[in-house]
């Protein structure tokens, strides 16, 4: 068992501050991977070994089931096992189940662990027609709005004031569906998860003997994340303090990123004039990631009103941040996978990569470049493309579509089948399901309008064309690259992160259209750039299809980051197709190196003499059928046959952007070539 001096002996001097204030209040504003999992178990360590603390008397809540097993794993270690650590839902069902049936008389309600079901039964007793995504929109606002404490009753002044939104639906519309929803729930003896906080709130504060039976067993209480900390959540552990401040608080307003879900910074900003007399104590050092990372991530914040403590790096300096216009999303994909495999060459282990980006719907071109060439996968926090509900519909429905002889025009009869569904030409405002599946719904009407430039294109090829693609689609391992959004990797960290999709309109995300709103999009770019332990990549295409407009510009957040020589590069890269290193992603300098789409000292990760010869004939094919040359393939397909050769239709049919119609008219040809 590790002594006094031992715990302290383990930390630096901020972290030691922390361990060694075992009175309350605290606030400790803890940057990105500066240790404060260790600062605050090490403190909760120390007060057990010197005997301020009764183990069985102290609560440390964290915001995930993962959090809470890491904080219990390290008390073991540190000889604090008798240490409760929960979060808030976990605590506060644990105290109901015990009281409840003391103070009521009956048993506890049924924990259901979707609100779908009976949000359909009420949705139809307003006569609302719901589908699916309508449903998960719905349970999003209703979550919202209770963790909030806004009744149904006070919905309609509350959302209208704070700018809240439901895709096609008015206030008073989703008030109605909440009051019934509520309504339905308590008539079949239900409960969801907020309820499980109000309740056992309700309970506390209504019920004396209750709440003094909690605080006496529990006196001193860490808090972890509590820039997420929600009303709902600081009026129950206000009801667990009754008026004592043995608090520990632990938390980044820099990384403040589910406003949107009711999380409220505030409680962390205004914690000391809460509490009088509070230790205030600031974590700095970053252990996580290499000077340049570090560096970018501070500049990132400097002068906005997101910007928290100021890192200073701990580690060795690394390699350079890079910043990479690529002409389109494909493009963009491809080079990402064509790094990916050169680190993969260079023994870094694939779990220890990952590619983020803003919506779950940009992962289908990184899934289809990754597994062009062989790199396994995983996706965090969201179903891989093809798997997709309405992804799986939409495919179902063309392929009905092709079989029956519809679809004499593709991109006619794709609009029309997606219009059924519920696509529509512009994007919705609102954020949520709704918006999540038409922008899959976009990306299969890109995948139709880059299609339907080959010449012969019909519906049936196209269809070929997807299943091909969704059957070579990964099966989830554990040794593969992350495939995460922004949200899903908060807390998680790797060697080599890419993040991808960064032009205005993506992030920040068009919807995003308030200061407060904007500061949120930023913040979520730098809880990204802080998952980087060494290597840290950012990239963003100049248009949305291969042969589209450049018209695109980098993030606004980027202004402060990019190099001077990059401001130059970018404007020249809107005029010319290949806009840097194929290889490495460095701006190309000379016309010799431009004409290879590499620099000097860059060896190629392809056969060049092949691609040459692959693009000359590209050249007069696109000629002889009067098409832009990237309609017969684009360059990151020929680089690809030149770094594979497959020698035969089925390794072709391997190659991404290869499909069964591109086979048919120019496999033979492209074969012959590589023999």
């Amino acid at each position: 068992m590790a002594s006094p001096d031992d715990l302290l002996a383990a930390l630096d001097p901020e972290q030691r501050r922390v361990a060694e204030a075992l009175r309350g209040p605290v606030r400790v504003l803890a940057g990105a991977g500066t240790g404060k999992t260790r600062a605050i178990t090490h403190r909760i360590a120390l007060g057990v070994h010197t005997g301020v603390y009764a183990p069985t008397e102290v609560l440390a809540v964290t915001f995930t089931t993962r959090a809470a097993g890491e904080m219990r794993g390290r008390l073991r270690t540190l000889g604090a096992g008798g240490v409760q650590a929960r979060t808030f839902h976990s605590a506060a069902l644990r105290q109901l189940r015990f009281f409840w049936p003391h103070v009521h008389g009956t048993e506890l309600p049924t924990l259901i662990e979707s609100k779908i079901g009976l949000l359909a039964t009420a949705a139809r007793r307003q006569r609302l027609t719901a589908d699916q995504a309508l449903l998960r929109d719905l349970a999003s606002e209703i979550e919202w709005a209770k963790v909030s404490n806004v009744h149904p009753d006070d919905y309609v002044r509350v959302a209208a004031a704070r700018g809240r939104s439901v895709t096609g639906q008015d206030h008073d519309t989703v008030a109605r569906v909440f009051s019934s929803y509520e309504e339905v729930k308590r008539g079949q003896g239900r409960m969801d998860m907020e309820d499980v906080l109000l309740l056992t709130a309700g309970m506390l504060a209504e019920d004396e003997r209750v709440a003094a039976q909690v605080r006496r067993q529990y006196k001193w209480f860490v808090v972890d994340e509590f820039q997420d900390v929600s009303p709902i959540q600081s009026a129950l552990l206000d009801l667990w303090l009754g008026g004592r401040d043995e608090l520990c608080v632990v938390g980044d307003p820099a990384q403040t990123i589910y406003s949107f879900a009711g999380a409220n910074a505030s409680y962390l900003r205004d914690f000391p004039a809460k509490f009088p007399g509070t230790a205030s104590v600031e974590l700095v050092r970053n252990y996580r990631s290499t000077p340049e990372v570090v560096s970018a991530a501070n500049s990132l914040l400097a002068g906005s009103a997101s910007r928290g403590v100021e890192l200073r790096a701990q580690r060795p300096s690394g390699p350079a941040v890079t910043f990479t216009p690529l002409p389109d999303e494909v493009a963009e994909a491809e080079h990402t996978a064509a790094k990916i495999a050169r680190l993969r060459e260079q023994g870094r282990s694939l779990a220890e990569v990952a590619v983020l980006f803003r919506i779950n719907a940009q992962s289908e071109a990184y899934e289809d470049a990754l597994s062009g060439r062989g790199i396994p996968y995983v996706i965090r926090g969201a179903a891989r493309f093809f798997d997709r509900p309405e992804v799986r519909e939409a495919v179902t429905r063309l392929r009905g579509a092709a079989r029956s002889g519809e679809g004499d025009d593709l991109l006619e009869t794709v609009h029309g089948t997606l219009a059924g569904m519920g696509w529509t030409s512009q994007a919705p405002a609102a954020r949520g399901q709704t918006r999540d599946r038409w922008e899959s719904w976009q990306a299969l009407v890109s995948q139709a309008t880059e299609f339907a430039r080959t010449p012969g294109a019909d519906l049936g090829a196209f269809v070929d064309d997807l299943d091909r693609r969704a059957s070579e689609q990964h099966a989830p391992v554990a040794e593969g690259v992350t495939l995460a959004t922004f949200h899903a990797a908060k807390g998680l960290e790797w060697d080599s992160v890419f993040l991808c999709g960064l032009q205005d309109g993506t992030l920040p995300i068009t919807y995003a259209d308030t200061p407060a709103a904007v500061e949120e999009e930023r913040r979520l770019l730098y809880v990204g750039m802080t998952r980087a332990r060494v290597d840290l990549a950012l990239s963003w295409s100049l248009s949305r299809n291969p042969g589209g407009r450049a018209s695109r510009k980098p993030s606004r957040f980027l202004d402060a980051l990019l190099p001077d020589d990059h401001r130059v590069e970018q404007a020249a890269a809107r005029n010319r197709k290949v806009a840097s290193c194929r290889e490495c992603g460095k701006p190309l300098a000379t016309g010799a190196e431009k004409k290879r789409g590499r620099c000097a000292d860059c060896p190629a990760s392809y056969d060049e003499e092949l691609f040459e010869r692959l693009r000359e004939w590209r050249r007069e094919r696109a000629g002889e059928e009067s098409v832009p040359a990237f309609v017969v393939f684009t360059d990151a397909t020929l680089q690809l046959i030149a770094e594979h050769r497959p020698s035969t239709p089925e390794a072709l049919l391997r190659i991404s952007g290869i499909g069964r119609s591109k086979l048919d008219r120019y496999g033979e040809d492209v074969l012959s070539l590589v023999g």
